[in-house]
Protein backbone atom coordinates (compact mmCIF):
# COMPACT_ATOMS: atom_id res chain seq x y z
CA UNK A 1 0.00 0.00 0.00
CA UNK A 2 2.85 2.40 0.81
CA UNK A 3 3.90 2.59 -2.83
CA UNK A 4 0.45 3.52 -4.18
CA UNK A 5 -0.32 7.13 -5.16
CA UNK A 6 -2.58 9.17 -2.89
CA UNK A 7 -5.58 9.10 -5.24
CA UNK A 8 -5.47 5.31 -5.48
CA UNK A 9 -5.17 4.96 -1.70
CA UNK A 10 -8.32 7.05 -1.34
CA UNK A 11 -10.12 4.88 -3.92
CA UNK A 12 -9.11 1.73 -2.01
CA UNK A 13 -10.27 3.28 1.28
CA UNK A 14 -13.66 4.36 -0.07
CA UNK A 15 -14.19 1.06 -1.91
CA UNK A 16 -13.34 -0.88 1.25
CA UNK A 17 -15.81 1.26 3.22
CA UNK A 18 -18.49 0.45 0.64
CA UNK A 19 -17.73 -3.27 0.86
CA UNK A 20 -17.89 -3.13 4.67
CA UNK A 21 -21.25 -1.35 4.41
CA UNK A 22 -22.79 -3.80 1.93
CA UNK A 23 -21.23 -7.02 3.20
CA UNK A 24 -21.81 -5.96 6.81
CA UNK A 25 -25.55 -5.59 6.20
CA UNK A 26 -25.71 -9.01 4.51
CA UNK A 27 -23.68 -10.48 7.34
CA UNK A 28 -25.99 -9.02 9.97
CA UNK A 29 -29.16 -10.15 8.17
CA UNK A 30 -27.94 -13.70 7.67
CA UNK A 31 -26.62 -13.87 11.22
CA UNK A 32 -30.16 -13.09 12.35
CA UNK A 33 -31.51 -15.87 10.12
CA UNK A 34 -28.98 -18.40 11.46
CA UNK A 35 -29.65 -17.34 15.06
CA UNK A 36 -33.38 -17.89 14.58
CA UNK A 37 -33.10 -21.20 12.71
CA UNK A 38 -30.52 -22.64 15.09
CA UNK A 39 -32.39 -21.22 18.11
CA UNK A 40 -29.30 -19.30 19.26
CA UNK A 41 -30.84 -15.85 19.52
CA UNK A 42 -31.08 -15.56 23.29
CA UNK A 43 -28.47 -18.16 24.25
CA UNK A 44 -24.93 -17.22 25.29
CA UNK A 45 -23.52 -18.83 22.14
CA UNK A 46 -25.90 -16.83 19.98
CA UNK A 47 -24.92 -13.55 21.62
CA UNK A 48 -21.23 -14.33 21.09
CA UNK A 49 -21.88 -15.26 17.45
CA UNK A 50 -23.76 -12.00 16.86
CA UNK A 51 -21.02 -9.97 18.57
CA UNK A 52 -18.27 -11.54 16.47
CA UNK A 53 -20.20 -11.28 13.21
CA UNK A 54 -21.11 -7.62 13.62
CA UNK A 55 -17.55 -6.67 14.58
CA UNK A 56 -15.63 -8.52 11.88
CA UNK A 57 -14.19 -5.26 10.41
CA UNK A 58 -12.74 -4.38 13.82
CA UNK A 59 -11.41 -7.94 14.21
CA UNK A 60 -9.67 -7.73 10.83
CA UNK A 61 -8.22 -4.31 11.63
CA UNK A 62 -6.96 -5.48 15.03
CA UNK A 63 -5.29 -8.56 13.56
CA UNK A 64 -3.69 -6.62 10.68
CA UNK A 65 -2.46 -3.82 12.95
CA UNK A 66 -1.07 -6.23 15.55
CA UNK A 67 0.74 -8.28 12.89
CA UNK A 68 2.32 -5.14 11.44
CA UNK A 69 3.33 -3.91 14.88
CA UNK A 70 1.12 -0.81 14.58
CA UNK A 71 -1.05 -1.50 17.61
CA UNK A 72 -1.99 2.16 18.12
CA UNK A 73 -4.33 2.06 15.11
CA UNK A 74 -6.13 -1.00 16.53
CA UNK A 75 -6.36 0.59 19.97
CA UNK A 76 -7.78 3.79 18.52
CA UNK A 77 -10.27 1.84 16.42
CA UNK A 78 -11.47 -0.21 19.41
CA UNK A 79 -11.85 2.66 21.86
CA UNK A 80 -12.95 5.22 19.28
CA UNK A 81 -15.40 2.67 17.91
CA UNK A 82 -17.14 2.42 21.28
CA UNK A 83 -17.66 6.18 21.38
CA UNK A 84 -18.82 6.57 17.80
CA UNK A 85 -21.11 3.53 17.90
CA UNK A 86 -22.78 5.05 20.94
CA UNK A 87 -23.33 8.16 18.83
CA UNK A 88 -25.03 5.88 16.26
CA UNK A 89 -27.88 5.76 18.79
CA UNK A 90 -28.32 9.50 18.21
CA UNK A 91 -28.97 8.80 14.52
CA UNK A 92 -31.38 5.98 15.41
CA UNK A 93 -33.23 8.35 17.74
CA UNK A 94 -33.47 11.09 15.11
CA UNK A 95 -34.23 9.01 12.01
CA UNK A 96 -35.35 5.56 13.17
CA UNK A 97 -38.09 6.16 15.74
CA UNK A 98 -41.44 6.59 14.01
CA UNK A 99 -43.41 7.52 17.14
CA UNK A 100 -43.22 10.98 18.70
CA UNK A 101 -41.22 9.66 21.61
CA UNK A 102 -37.44 9.44 22.20
CA UNK A 103 -35.61 6.17 21.63
CA UNK A 104 -34.89 5.61 25.33
CA UNK A 105 -38.56 6.15 26.23
CA UNK A 106 -39.65 3.44 23.80
CA UNK A 107 -36.82 0.99 24.54
CA UNK A 108 -36.56 1.43 28.30
CA UNK A 109 -35.97 -1.78 30.25
CA UNK A 110 -33.70 -2.82 33.10
CA UNK A 111 -32.08 -5.42 30.84
CA UNK A 112 -30.78 -2.64 28.60
CA UNK A 113 -29.50 -0.77 31.65
CA UNK A 114 -27.56 -3.91 32.60
CA UNK A 115 -26.16 -4.20 29.06
CA UNK A 116 -24.99 -0.59 29.19
CA UNK A 117 -23.50 -1.24 32.65
CA UNK A 118 -21.50 -4.12 31.16
CA UNK A 119 -19.96 -1.71 28.64
CA UNK A 120 -18.92 0.62 31.46
CA UNK A 121 -17.57 -2.29 33.56
CA UNK A 122 -15.39 -3.52 30.70
CA UNK A 123 -14.09 0.01 30.13
CA UNK A 124 -13.17 0.23 33.83
CA UNK A 125 -11.06 -2.92 33.38
CA UNK A 126 -9.37 -1.30 30.37
CA UNK A 127 -8.42 1.70 32.52
CA UNK A 128 -7.15 -0.53 35.33
CA UNK A 129 -5.18 -2.70 32.91
CA UNK A 130 -3.48 0.34 31.42
CA UNK A 131 -1.85 1.03 34.80
CA UNK A 132 -0.25 -2.40 35.17
CA UNK A 133 3.45 -2.88 34.33
CA UNK A 134 4.16 -4.05 30.80
CA UNK A 135 6.40 -6.86 32.11
CA UNK A 136 3.40 -8.93 33.27
CA UNK A 137 3.36 -11.24 30.24
CA UNK A 138 2.93 -15.00 30.55
CA UNK A 139 2.40 -17.28 27.54
CA UNK A 140 1.63 -14.18 25.41
CA UNK A 141 -1.13 -13.18 27.86
CA UNK A 142 -1.47 -10.28 30.28
CA UNK A 143 -3.91 -9.85 33.19
CA UNK A 144 -5.93 -6.96 31.71
CA UNK A 145 -7.27 -8.60 28.52
CA UNK A 146 -7.91 -11.88 30.33
CA UNK A 147 -9.99 -10.09 32.96
CA UNK A 148 -11.86 -8.21 30.21
CA UNK A 149 -12.93 -11.51 28.66
CA UNK A 150 -13.97 -12.91 32.05
CA UNK A 151 -16.04 -9.81 32.88
CA UNK A 152 -17.62 -9.89 29.40
CA UNK A 153 -18.61 -13.57 29.55
CA UNK A 154 -19.93 -13.34 33.12
CA UNK A 155 -21.83 -10.18 32.20
CA UNK A 156 -23.43 -11.87 29.20
CA UNK A 157 -24.45 -14.81 31.36
CA UNK A 158 -26.00 -12.55 33.99
CA UNK A 159 -27.91 -10.54 31.36
CA UNK A 160 -29.05 -13.59 29.42
CA UNK A 161 -29.89 -15.67 32.50
CA UNK A 162 -30.91 -13.92 35.73
CA UNK A 163 -31.30 -10.67 33.76
CA UNK A 164 -34.26 -12.17 31.91
CA UNK A 165 -36.06 -12.90 35.19
CA UNK A 166 -35.59 -9.68 37.14
CA UNK A 167 -37.70 -9.53 40.34
CA UNK A 168 -39.42 -6.35 39.20
CA UNK A 169 -42.84 -5.62 37.74
CA UNK A 170 -43.01 -7.06 34.20
CA UNK A 171 -39.41 -8.27 34.61
CA UNK A 172 -38.12 -4.73 34.42
CA UNK A 173 -39.98 -3.71 31.26
CA UNK A 174 -41.28 -0.12 31.24
CA UNK A 175 -44.96 0.67 30.45
CA UNK A 176 -46.05 2.45 27.26
CA UNK A 177 -42.88 1.49 25.45
CA UNK A 178 -42.20 -1.01 22.69
CA UNK A 179 -45.37 -3.04 22.23
CA UNK A 180 -43.80 -6.12 20.61
CA UNK A 181 -41.12 -8.33 22.18
CA UNK A 182 -37.44 -7.63 21.67
CA UNK A 183 -36.05 -9.42 18.63
CA UNK A 184 -39.24 -9.53 16.57
CA UNK A 185 -37.41 -7.85 13.67
CA UNK A 186 -35.07 -10.86 13.52
CA UNK A 187 -38.05 -13.13 13.11
CA UNK A 188 -39.21 -10.90 10.25
CA UNK A 189 -35.79 -11.21 8.60
CA UNK A 190 -35.88 -14.99 8.94
CA UNK A 191 -39.43 -15.14 7.55
CA UNK A 192 -38.37 -13.07 4.53
CA UNK A 193 -35.53 -15.52 3.89
CA UNK A 194 -37.95 -18.42 4.16
CA UNK A 195 -40.36 -16.74 1.73
CA UNK A 196 -37.48 -16.45 -0.75
CA UNK A 197 -36.83 -20.20 -0.34
CA UNK A 198 -33.36 -19.62 1.08
CA UNK A 199 -32.17 -22.87 2.60
CA UNK A 200 -29.95 -22.90 5.67
CA UNK A 201 -27.07 -24.07 3.48
CA UNK A 202 -27.50 -21.05 1.20
CA UNK A 203 -27.68 -18.75 4.20
CA UNK A 204 -24.42 -20.22 5.55
CA UNK A 205 -22.78 -19.72 2.14
CA UNK A 206 -23.84 -16.06 1.91
CA UNK A 207 -22.78 -15.55 5.53
CA UNK A 208 -19.34 -17.02 4.79
CA UNK A 209 -18.81 -14.94 1.64
CA UNK A 210 -19.92 -11.76 3.43
CA UNK A 211 -17.61 -12.55 6.35
CA UNK A 212 -14.65 -13.09 3.99
CA UNK A 213 -15.35 -9.85 2.12
CA UNK A 214 -15.66 -7.98 5.40
CA UNK A 215 -12.35 -9.35 6.67
CA UNK A 216 -10.50 -8.47 3.44
CA UNK A 217 -12.07 -5.01 3.32
CA UNK A 218 -11.17 -4.47 6.98
CA UNK A 219 -7.48 -5.09 6.28
CA UNK A 220 -7.56 -2.93 3.13
CA UNK A 221 -9.30 0.00 4.80
CA UNK A 222 -6.81 -0.01 7.69
CA UNK A 223 -3.72 -0.10 5.50
CA UNK A 224 -4.89 2.34 2.83
CA UNK A 225 -6.45 4.74 5.32
CA UNK A 226 -3.45 4.78 7.63
CA UNK A 227 -1.15 5.71 4.75
CA UNK A 228 -3.49 8.25 3.09
CA UNK A 229 -4.61 10.07 6.23
CA UNK A 230 -1.16 9.74 7.79
CA UNK A 231 0.29 11.68 4.87
CA UNK A 232 -2.31 14.38 5.59
CA UNK A 233 -0.97 14.69 9.14
CA UNK A 234 -3.53 12.55 10.98
CA UNK A 235 -1.80 10.36 13.57
CA UNK A 236 -2.47 6.64 13.71
CA UNK A 237 -4.39 6.89 16.99
CA UNK A 238 -6.53 9.82 15.84
CA UNK A 239 -7.20 8.15 12.48
CA UNK A 240 -8.27 4.92 14.17
CA UNK A 241 -10.51 6.72 16.64
CA UNK A 242 -12.32 8.91 14.11
CA UNK A 243 -12.23 8.14 10.38
CA UNK A 244 -11.61 4.40 10.68
CA UNK A 245 -14.09 3.96 13.55
CA UNK A 246 -16.76 5.86 11.59
CA UNK A 247 -16.21 3.73 8.47
CA UNK A 248 -16.45 0.44 10.36
CA UNK A 249 -19.62 1.61 12.15
CA UNK A 250 -21.60 1.89 8.90
CA UNK A 251 -23.18 -1.61 9.14
CA UNK A 252 -24.34 -0.92 12.72
CA UNK A 253 -25.96 2.31 11.53
CA UNK A 254 -27.84 0.60 8.70
CA UNK A 255 -29.00 -2.46 10.65
CA UNK A 256 -29.90 -0.29 13.65
CA UNK A 257 -32.08 1.95 11.50
CA UNK A 258 -33.80 -1.13 10.04
CA UNK A 259 -34.55 -2.53 13.52
CA UNK A 260 -35.76 0.84 14.85
CA UNK A 261 -38.04 1.46 11.87
CA UNK A 262 -39.73 -1.90 12.46
CA UNK A 263 -40.36 -0.88 16.07
CA UNK A 264 -37.67 -3.13 17.57
CA UNK A 265 -36.10 -0.34 19.63
CA UNK A 266 -34.79 -2.65 22.35
CA UNK A 267 -32.91 -4.73 19.80
CA UNK A 268 -31.47 -1.62 18.13
CA UNK A 269 -30.05 -0.34 21.41
CA UNK A 270 -29.07 -3.81 22.64
CA UNK A 271 -27.04 -4.53 19.51
CA UNK A 272 -25.05 -1.30 19.99
CA UNK A 273 -24.37 -1.99 23.67
CA UNK A 274 -23.54 -5.62 22.87
CA UNK A 275 -21.06 -4.64 20.18
CA UNK A 276 -19.46 -2.02 22.43
CA UNK A 277 -19.04 -4.52 25.27
CA UNK A 278 -17.36 -6.95 22.86
CA UNK A 279 -14.86 -4.53 21.30
CA UNK A 280 -12.44 -4.44 24.28
CA UNK A 281 -12.24 -8.25 24.05
CA UNK A 282 -10.14 -7.61 20.94
CA UNK A 283 -7.33 -6.43 23.22
CA UNK A 284 -6.82 -10.13 23.97
CA UNK A 285 -6.44 -10.80 20.23
CA UNK A 286 -3.95 -7.94 19.85
CA UNK A 287 -1.97 -9.17 22.86
CA UNK A 288 -1.82 -12.77 21.63
CA UNK A 289 -0.66 -11.74 18.15
CA UNK A 290 1.84 -9.09 19.18
CA UNK A 291 3.13 -10.98 22.23
CA UNK A 292 3.32 -7.67 24.08
CA UNK A 293 1.30 -6.03 26.84
CA UNK A 294 -1.04 -3.79 24.85
CA UNK A 295 -3.03 -2.10 27.61
CA UNK A 296 0.04 -0.67 29.43
CA UNK A 297 0.94 1.03 26.12
CA UNK A 298 -2.27 3.10 26.15
CA UNK A 299 -1.50 6.77 25.75
CA UNK A 300 -3.31 9.79 27.14
CA UNK A 301 -5.59 9.95 24.08
CA UNK A 302 -6.54 6.27 24.47
CA UNK A 303 -7.46 6.70 28.14
CA UNK A 304 -9.37 9.84 27.14
CA UNK A 305 -11.37 7.86 24.56
CA UNK A 306 -12.10 5.15 27.12
CA UNK A 307 -13.53 7.73 29.51
CA UNK A 308 -15.51 9.38 26.68
CA UNK A 309 -17.09 6.06 25.66
CA UNK A 310 -18.04 5.34 29.25
CA UNK A 311 -19.50 8.82 29.75
CA UNK A 312 -21.68 8.60 26.62
CA UNK A 313 -22.92 5.18 27.73
CA UNK A 314 -23.82 6.48 31.19
CA UNK A 315 -25.91 9.27 29.61
CA UNK A 316 -28.03 6.67 27.83
CA UNK A 317 -28.25 4.59 31.02
CA UNK A 318 -29.75 7.64 32.75
CA UNK A 319 -32.09 8.13 29.79
CA UNK A 320 -33.31 4.54 30.03
CA UNK A 321 -34.12 5.07 33.72
CA UNK A 322 -35.71 8.53 33.52
CA UNK A 323 -37.33 8.00 30.07
CA UNK A 324 -37.48 11.66 28.94
CA UNK A 325 -40.48 12.52 26.77
CA UNK A 326 -39.23 15.84 25.48
CA UNK A 327 -37.75 15.93 21.98
CA UNK A 328 -35.41 18.47 20.40
CA UNK A 329 -35.06 18.16 16.61
CA UNK A 330 -36.75 14.72 16.87
CA UNK A 331 -34.15 13.60 19.42
CA UNK A 332 -34.49 12.89 23.10
CA UNK A 333 -32.70 15.14 25.56
CA UNK A 334 -30.24 12.32 26.28
CA UNK A 335 -29.34 12.00 22.58
CA UNK A 336 -28.79 15.76 22.34
CA UNK A 337 -26.49 15.53 25.38
CA UNK A 338 -24.57 12.60 23.85
CA UNK A 339 -24.11 14.45 20.57
CA UNK A 340 -22.89 17.60 22.34
CA UNK A 341 -20.52 15.64 24.58
CA UNK A 342 -19.10 13.76 21.59
CA UNK A 343 -18.40 16.98 19.68
CA UNK A 344 -16.73 18.51 22.72
CA UNK A 345 -14.87 15.24 23.20
CA UNK A 346 -13.49 15.36 19.65
CA UNK A 347 -12.22 18.88 20.25
CA UNK A 348 -10.45 17.65 23.35
CA UNK A 349 -9.01 14.68 21.45
CA UNK A 350 -7.56 16.98 18.79
CA UNK A 351 -6.07 19.14 21.55
CA UNK A 352 -4.44 16.04 23.07
CA UNK A 353 -2.84 15.21 19.74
Amino acid sequence: MSSLPAWLLLVVFLTSAGVIWGAGIKLSDHTDVLAERLHLGTALGGVILLSIATNLPEIAITVAAAMSGNVEVAVGNILGGIAIQTVVLVALDAFGVRTRRPLTFMAASLSLVLEAALVVAVLFVVLAGSQLPGSLVFSRLTPGPVLIVIVWVVGLWLIGGPGKRLPWADSGEAPDGQDRPRGHSRKITEQEATNKNQSTGRVVLIFSVAALLTLVAGVAIEQSGEKFFGDLGLSGALFGATVLAAATSLPELSTGLTAARTGDYKLAMGDIFGGNAFLPVLFLVATLISGKAVLPQLRASDIYLTALGGLLTVVYMVGLVFRPKRQILRMGVDSVAVLALYVVGLVGLVALQ
